[in-house]
């Protein structure tokens, strides 16, 4: 796991000795630059070592040094694809380098080698001969590329704050960007939060072209649902059996490692299950656990991860995070996230990041199980509103509304209050809109009031329209979870376990994110997924046999924060100014009702913050 940087065009050694410093939290272990100054190329690299750890530094070249490459990530396939490369005559100089590994695929398939990768990666190679870059990102995006391109420069980047050590890119917040990140909660791929800097989505690729400065993107490959009816024909019990050997043949690619590996435990269905059939691989007290607990007991899940863990019979470890301790955490944490995401849940993840390194270099996670599987809150809200839609008028439901705001107010996560307020924000608009406004900090009408000038529903998610209208899927349930897969999970889940766990260095891997695994659930129909009420259905069904009762089917609490006790609290201050665009007055007015308990605000006011420490006015 690394960090990657480069230039083409104006600029010196020294500019990308300053980017390449400014990610060292993502590889601290080495770091390497090469520059050509007549053909104005500069690339630099930064290393956490995992793999080939004697030979694997960066940049690095093939054989007749005419192809370079800065590669973050790692390949789970790469020994397969290794063995079909010496079969067609090529030679390798390391024994197990995934980098090499990538150098040597691409010169037999050229653009078609990203299709044929299993892992998590975002390279660039250096083509001398072609005088091109040829850049890639893995399919669900969970290694990061930024990148900026005008006449006469351009540069990428692992994060979005390196590329403003180069004085040739002038950091200025992108309003549109910036109500976007409101209505979401996170910025959607390709936008970035300042202009004329963009992400790189998962599932894409792009050539740069050193004589004429143009790129030429494409899209590789895209989660899309092709649900099998013949599936509904099968005995449920294989198809549980198949999920389990997937899940399994999936933790075993991603043990490769020359460093020891953990697993991030909550306690959930999701990081449980990878417990248990880790645990058929390896001497179950060899076995690393880590888990973080909160003193809010509505936040706190630390007892279902020591029970997962005494059932087992692994080694396990827990800290437990306070007040205290956090609000001294917060600014420094939002600070090193070169672009703002509104998910509280990235201060627990840094800290059991940071908690996990001291014994770990690597763990295993369990992102995706709730996007692949229907695992979310919003599953079991879709049934019931779209019988509320077509049977409440308008005029009714504006009561509803005004009603909600009448409720007493709780600091709990996911109280019931949230909930019905939540729900009933979403009901005000159509259905495509539903997921986005239901988790999003800002509704349409707030954001408009927040901004001097209004923007149009269909821009404001213009990304979730495009999917909406692009799918094959009509059944609710798959729309949504095209939707959590393609959005959410890209830029807001694993974008957040990407900076929080780089910055304690430690690389976090996903099982329910491998090919094959995904393929299965693609083509999966939902009737498995979501049953009668209940999620995560087909994958309860595989565990039921490994993971005791109460794990399987205990209520989902999520990884979150009491952020809305600790703005009433006044734990936490509110900023001291807002981007240009934006109104203050409302803002401040959000900050003092919530504090006064007029009013649940927390989303929005996390958001606040932490646009305000992570993506300042430079």
């Amino acid at each position: 796991m690394c960090g990657i940087v480069g230039f083409v065009g104006n600029g010196q050694k020294s500019d990308l000795q300053k980017m390449n410093h400014s990610l060292t939290h993502r590889g601290p272990d080495d770091h390497g630059v090469f520059v050509d100054q007549q053909a104005k190329v500069f690339l630099g690299h930064r290393r956490l070592s995992i793999i080939d750890i004697a030979g694997g530094a960066q940049p690095m070249w093939n054989h007749e040094g005419n192809l370079g490459i800065v590669f973050n990530g790692e390949i789970y396939n790469h020994m397969e694809l290794r063995e079909e490369l010496k079969n067609r005559g090529h030679r390798f100089t390391s024994s197990h380098s995934d980098t090499e590994t990538l150098l040597y695929a691409y010169m037999e398939w050229g653009e078609e080698l990203p299709i044929r990768l299993n892992g998590m990666f975002a390279f660039v190679i250096y083509d001398k001969k072609r005088k091109k870059m040829f850049c890639a990102r893995d399919r669900f995006g969970k290694k990061p590329f930024y990148y900026t391109i005008r006449p006469g420069f351009f540069a990428f980047s692992s994060e979005l704050q390196a590329l403003t050590h180069h004085p040739e890119f002038q950091p200025e917040i992108d309003n549109l960007v910036l109500k976007k990140y409101f209505a979401y909660g996170f910025i959607p791929a390709p936008n970035a939060i300042y202009k004329d800097s963009y992400k790189l989505p998962g599932g894409w690729a792009m050539t740069f072209d050193l004589d004429s400065f143009q790129i030429k993107k494409y899209k590789y490959w895209q989660f899309k649902l092709n649900p099998n009816p013949k599936w509904l024909e099968r005995n449920e019990e294989d198809i549980a059996e198949e999920l389990r050997h997937l899940l399994s043949e999936s933790i075993q690619r991603r043990l490769i490692s020359d460093v020891p590996l953990g697993i991030f435990l909550s306690g959930g269905l999701d990081s449980s299950t990878i417990l248990a059939l880790l645990a058929q691989k390896k001497p179950n007290n060899t076995i690393k656990t880590f888990a973080i607990g909160f003193n809010e007991s509505s936040y706190d899940e630390s007892s279902y991860a020591r029970q997962m863990a005494e059932h087992i019979g692994c080694q396990h470890k827990e800290e437990i995070l306070g007040i205290d301790q956090a609000k001294q955490w917060i600014p420094e944490v939002l600070g090193k996230m070169g672009e703002p995401i509104s998910d509280p849940s990235i201060l627990p993840t840094w800290r059991l990041s940071l908690f996990a390194k001291k014994y770990v270099t690597v763990a295993l996670g369990g992102d995706g199980g709730d996007e692949l599987f229907a695992g979310y809150d919003p599953f079991s809200a879709l049934t019931p509103a779209k019988i509320y839609k077509n049977t409440i008028p308008n005029f009714i439901h504006r009561g509803f509304c005004t009603l909600a705001d009448l409720l007493p107010l709780s600091n709990n996560n996911m109280s019931l209050d949230f909930k019905i307020r939540r729900a009933l924000l979403g009901l005000s608009h159509s259905q495509e809109y539903w997921n986005p406004v239901w988790m999003g900090p800002l509704s349409p009408t707030d954001i408009n009031d927040l901004f001097h000038e209004p923007i149009a529903i269909e821009e404001l998610y213009s990304e979730t329209i495009d999917l909406w209208n692009s799918s094959k899927v009509s059944h609710p349930v798959d729309k949504t979870l095209e939707y959590f897969t393609n959005i959410y999970l890209q830029d807001n889940i694993l974008t957040k376990v990407d900076r929080a766990s780089m910055m304690a260095s430690l690389e976090v891997r996903s099982p329910f994110l491998d090919n094959d695994l995904v393929a299965f659930a693609q083509q999966l129909p939902h009737r498995f997924k979501y049953h009668r009420g209940e999620r995560k259905y087909i994958l309860k069904k595989a565990m039921e046999s490994l993971l005791p009762d109460n794990i399987i089917n205990r209520k989902k609490k999520g990884f979150g924060i009491p952020v809305a006790q600790w703005l009433r609290q006044g734990f936490l201050e509110p900023p001291k100014s807002v981007p240009t665009g934006m109104n203050k007055t409302p803002c401040d007015s959000r900050w003092q009702e919530h504090k006064n308990s007029k009013a649940d605000h927390r989303l929005f006011l996390w958001s606040w913050l932490a646009q305000h420490h992570s993506s300042p006015q430079l």
